[in-house]
């Protein structure tokens, strides 16, 4: 995953949070003392060394300098005092945690392996380095890095890219490093697992020798022909090739050394040989692919296993899962359920027969169970399979499969068996992870559902919830006893949704508790627990930081947090670097919040902040680009009468519309497609009455409509081998700004669209209840048309599914369920502003989206002298001085 979710699960037991480094990790190279008026700064991951005469250029060719645990120590000293004595900035990863995340399985593939960056002056003391330390370091142990030229065969690697910190958008309309092409342009620093070179540089003489070296090691020499990747890590890829001596399909699966490190610290290499000799050792076993050969190519092992013909179990769902469909029949259901039972049969018998041979294998999960075209099943990737008799525990494993620390040797396989017969029929265990007694609910659901004996779901309970502990979650994200490794809410009824009065008062009364409860006001990092986009410049805007999380609290009627925020006015004054500028990423979202609550002054220095960044170079998206910026500038524009603001707004605007459209955009959706132009046009429209802006925003309708694919489960964006239908990246999100459009306009394409996206907004399962990717996000639309309509109710109650218990309420599990999540895009406030939007007696839901008027359902209502007291905003605002 782009973001490294599972580094973001390493240091707190219930939220995603910042990978932990700490001085108690620093190398100890780092405490040396420095010559006078050398600068040494640290920072998250990296430590920074300034000689007083910098030279340093904003972009050139870097060196890089590898390293692994056994080697680090002689690769710092030997690199200190060669840079220190000749004034040459450097910097090194602050410690061997660091150095061990960066080189875990799943880190980044092209900035893996990198111990210390060294920064030349020019290309001659570029040419010297390489010369002078390439021999100190020549025979030390480190990976290869992906992204990088080799010098020789030691650690030395270099890389033409950005020296100092700059950035620019992409195509894509993300925020990325950058540096300066040919013509004094900033474009993006791509880096990737390949050596590039920009078309705009040469490369250096020194250099040729090496780039020559890099290309003379080639597949082709080999008896196998690579037809295609079919996954990477970075630990190594796996590849389908054929065997030309006898034109039989096999799989060659790629390790780097030193690269891909897992919980024992073996690297990939080591895991890829015992790989080998399991497969040698369950030799003939029906389901396990026979192992076909092994040979290593210039430092890089290769395992050949036969090629098994059929699809990951995972891929199945989709087409499969009954709860899919708006309307499943009998007959569907009764038939996914056999064919879900044949598999998990299947299953049983292979891994019952490796227990049988000694063999435990440690790592089931529904992409390494592969589906044959008959049905008949069987297991790959055996790289942590392990001999039965160790004893030992997981080193890898997927965590909808983790077993708990208690479970070693076979009864780890009889975990992830146990967890494999919930997840055929409610593909949600990753939610046994924050608490395991969520197994029974899960349970019940099947049993209402699918045409299951009884006691093949209460064996399954049995076995994943027992041992489980009991504490309690706290209310607080500190280390504590409760929220150590293995704790766990205790056994409790299961939460309910209930869609009526008496239960939007409970369900708004436990989300906000549970969001409260979360809230981190000494940290200057974030407020509120997330996403980790929180911590890629997000902690502030309404997507994944405190502004929308105050946003949904307020619009639900929970009144108003002084001390929250004056902590987002405080910090969006003075925003760290890297934050987000847009609507939904960063600044501007923040100021349209605290100008809501009153907090004008802060509103418009927050936007005077953002006005002086390079903002006319952002998107066309409104989740981060201009159409958010046009958008808030206006908002804030009517609140002081300011032209200056009004001026840049329609700047934006014109900006937006002069630029080409792609159609369909990469990523049609409200938040980062066209539709977010198109509802940007439809509100400049309502205040100018110009008929263009909305042949514009009809314009980029069709552009993300162009995106979407329409069969029996209704219109969804068209995403690789999936459908979407969600708000952020889906039809959901389209049909947002269709609705806008329609209420000025009629258009018979877009009311066709309009059916067909409120039949994908239907469906009984979500693999996430969050609001931008998942069910909260089908409230929040369905309620918008009609707030009776049974689907309403029905998602609503089915938002239990996910509700796990939290300082004394329920929160619901972020992007992936790793982790609880408090934000308004991933988590509880998202869900908290979606069910309101059905039960809360004001109207509620996101900024710049009309509600249209829709009736109340029976008895939701809320007495006015229900709501918890507010602070309205003042009526009239001060000048700006």
């Amino acid at each position: 995953m782009r973001k490294q979710y599972e580094l973001y699960c390493l240091t707190d037991r219930y939220f995603y949070d910042a990978p932990p480094v700490t001085r108690d990790t620093d190398y100890g190279i780092s405490h040396r003392p420095l010559p006078e008026g050398w600068e040494l700064a640290p920072g998250d991951e990296w430590t920074v060394y300034v000689p007083p005469a910098d030279r340093t250029p904003p972009q050139g060719w870097k060196v890089h300098v590898t390293g692994c645990a056994e080697s680090a120590d002689e690769v710092l000293r030997h690199t200190w005092e060669y840079c220190v004595p000749r004034g040459i900035q450097f910097k090194h990863l602050r410690g061997p945690g660091t150095l061990r995340m960066r080189n875990a399985k799943y880190a980044p593939r092209g900035s893996s392996g990198k111990l210390v960056t060294i920064y030349p002056a020019d290309e001659d003391q570029l040419e010297r380095i390489l010369a002078d330390l390439g021999p100190l370091l020549s025979g030390l142990p480190g990976p290869y890095i992906l992204s990088d030229l080799r010098i020789g065969d030691g650690p030395l690697h270099v890389r033409y890219g950005g020296f100092a910190e700059r950035r620019c958008l992409d195509e894509r309309g993300e925020l990325v490093a950058a540096m300066e092409n040919g013509d004094g342009e900033l474009v993006p620093d791509r880096r990737g697992p390949v050596f590039t070179v920009p078309d705009w540089v040469s490369v250096p003489d020194c250099l040729e020798p090496h780039v020559a070296a890099r290309t003379a090691t080639t597949t082709h020499d080999l008896p196998y022909r690579i037809e295609k990747a079919l996954h990477f890590s970075n630990g190594g890829g796996v590849y389908e090739a054929v065997d030309t001596r006898t034109g039989a399909k096999v799989v060659l699966k790629e390790a780097r050394p030193y690269a891909g490190l897992a919980a024992d610290d073996a690297d990939a290499v080591t895991r890829l040989r015992r790989e080998r000799d399991v497969l040698a050792k369950l030799a003939g076993v029906e389901g396990v692919p026979a192992l076909r050969g092994y040979f290593t190519l210039g430092e890089h092992h290769f395992l050949v296993q036969e090629f098994i013909e059929g699809r990951a179990l995972n891929t199945f769902f989709a087409e499969r899962h009954p709860l899919l469909e708006p309307d499943p029949s009998h007959d569907d259901i009764v038939e996914y359920t056999e064919w879900a039972l044949k598999v998990h049969a299947g299953v049983e018998r292979v891994v019952g027969e490796m227990h049988r041979r000694d063999v435990v294998f440690n790592d089931l999960h529904m992409f390494n169970v592969m589906v044959r075209p008959d049905d008949s099943v069987a297991l790959i990737d055996f790289e942590t399979a392990a001999p039965a008799g160790e004893n030992g525990r997981q080193t890898l494993a997927s965590p909808a499969f983790l077993a708990p620390p208690d479970r070693r040797g076979t009864q780890v396989d009889v975990y992830s068996m146990a967890c494999l017969r919930l997840a055929l029929f409610l593909p949600m265990t990753t939610l046994f992870v924050l608490h395991r007694g969520k197994a029974r609910q899960l349970a019940e659901v099947i049993k209402e559902w699918f045409p299951v004996a009884p006691a093949f779901l209460d064996e399954a309970v049995e076995e994943i919830t027992r041992g489980a502990r009991t504490a309690t979650a706290t209310s607080t994200t500190t280390a504590s006893p409760a929220r150590g490794p293995g704790s766990e809410p205790p056994a409790q009824a299961a939460p309910e949704f209930s869609p009526d009065r008496p239960g939007w008062i409970r369900i708004r009364g436990e989300l906000s508790r549970a969001v409260l409860a979360a809230a981190t006001p000494e940290r200057d990092d974030r407020l509120f627990p997330g996403d980790v986009e929180q911590f890629f410049g997000s902690t502030l805007g309404l997507a994944h930081g405190a502004a929308g999380v105050l946003y949904a609290l307020d619009a639900a009627g929970l009144g108003r947090w002084p001390e929250y925020e004056n902590w987002l006015a405080r910090h969006a004054c003075d925003p760290p670097r890297g934050t987000g500028l847009g609507l939904y990423d960063g600044l501007q979202g923040a100021a349209y919040v605290l100008a809501g609550f009153g907090h004008v002054r802060s509103a418009l220095d927050v936007a005077e902040i953002c006005l002086g960044e390079s903002w006319e170079k952002l998107g066309n998206d409104l989740y981060g680009g201009l159409p958010g910026y046009a958008l808030v500038l206006h908002h804030l524009a009517d609140f002081t009468g300011e032209n200056e603001l009004r001026a840049a707004a329609w700047k934006a605007a014109e900006i937006v519309a002069d630029r080409p459209g792609q159609s369909p955009p990469p990523r049609p959706g409200l938040l980062h497609g066209a539709s977010g132009a198109a509802l940007m046009f439809v509100r400049l429209y309502e205040r100018t009455g110009e008929p263009s802006l909305l042949d514009r925003a009809a314009e980029a309708l069709r552009r993300d409509l162009a995106g979407c694919v329409e069969d029996a489960d209704g219109l969804q964006v068209k995403d690789g081998h999936r459908v979407l239908p969600y708000i952020d990246h889906g039809s959901v999100g389209i049909g947002l700004a269709v609705d806008e459009y329609l209420a000025h306009r009629p258009d018979e394409e877009f009311a066709a669209a309009r059916d067909g996206i409120r039949l994908a907004a239907m469906s009984h399962y979500y693999a996430q209840a969050g609001l931008f990717a998942g069910r909260a996000g089908m409230i929040l639309y369905l309620a918008r048309h009609d707030r009776a309509e049974p689907w309403v109710a029905r998602h609503i109650s089915d938002l239990a599914w996910h509700a796990l218990p939290y300082g004394g309420g329920l929160a619901t599990p972020g992007d992936h369920l790793y982790r609880l999540s408090m934000d308004l895009g991933t988590g509880t406030a998202g869900v908290l502003l979606a069910v309101g939007s059905a039960l809360h007696d004001r109207p509620v839901g996101l900024p710049f989206l009309h509600r249209p008027a829709s009736p109340r359902p029976t008895g939701a209502a809320m007495e006015p002298s229900a709501a918890p007291s507010a602070v309205a905003p003042p009526t009239t605002l001060p000048e700006r001085r």
